[in-house]
């Protein structure tokens, strides 16, 4: 794994309608480059909810989901509810759950984080304060700001509201975060070809 930093800015993701027309989706990254909905090892994105209703099914993809913006949802995972009304805090479920989202108010966004289980895994925490990183071989790591900002101290960037910036094998020193920030630190199953 080469070392990077690269910088998404929010104003450059595209929508994409879902096909069930209850919201939108914009893809923040994915990996492998190129990689679509059946190819994927890891996809970040954000998602504007605008109804209730099924979620898409992914077999053999574990998924992480956190509300941005909103008044939340009841997620019916498997038959077992689970309210999530707070913001910025990460819960997990298995993408081939038979899953339902009601709306507990209206519309929202939600932070989703999905690793293919036989070529990933992620672990996605929410920070209000300040933090520094050294990602670990075979470790990728994603941060987006979801309130306010994340100002990385060194290359001295800052990402606005729903920026992000993913780096791997590099110390990025310090980050001062005004707000709230996700941290997501993707890591390659033994015997994947990698992040």
């Amino acid at each position: 794994m080469t070392r990077e930093f690269s910088v998404l800015r929010a104003h450059d993701r595209p929508a994409t309608p879902w096909k069930n027309g209850g919201g939108i989706t914009r893809e923040v990254a994915a990996g492998p480059a190129g990689a679509g909905l059946d190819d994927f090892s890891w996809r970040v994105s954000l998602a504007e909810v605008g109804q209730g209703g099924p979620f898409s099914a992914f077999t053999g993809v574990d998924r992480v989901i956190t509300l941005v913006e909103g008044p939340g949802m009841e997620l019916t995972v498997d038959g077992a509810p689970h309210t999530i009304a707070a913001p910025n805090q990460p819960f997990a479920f298995p993408g081939d759950a038979t899953t339902t989202c009601r709306l507990l108010g209206g519309p929202l966004v939600d932070f989703n984080v999905m690793t293919r289980r036989t070529e990933a895994t992620a672990q996605v925490r929410v920070t209000h304060e300040g933090f520094s990183l050294a990602p670990r071989r075979g470790e990728l790591v994603l941060v987006i700001a979801l309130m306010g900002t994340a100002t990385f101290e060194e290359p001295g960037v800052t990402l606005d509201r729903l920026d992000a910036a993913v780096f791997s094998g590099q110390d990025v020193g310090a980050v001062r975060v005004e707000g709230a920030a996700a941290i997501v630190t993707l890591t390659a199953v033994s015997g994947s070809p990698g992040l």
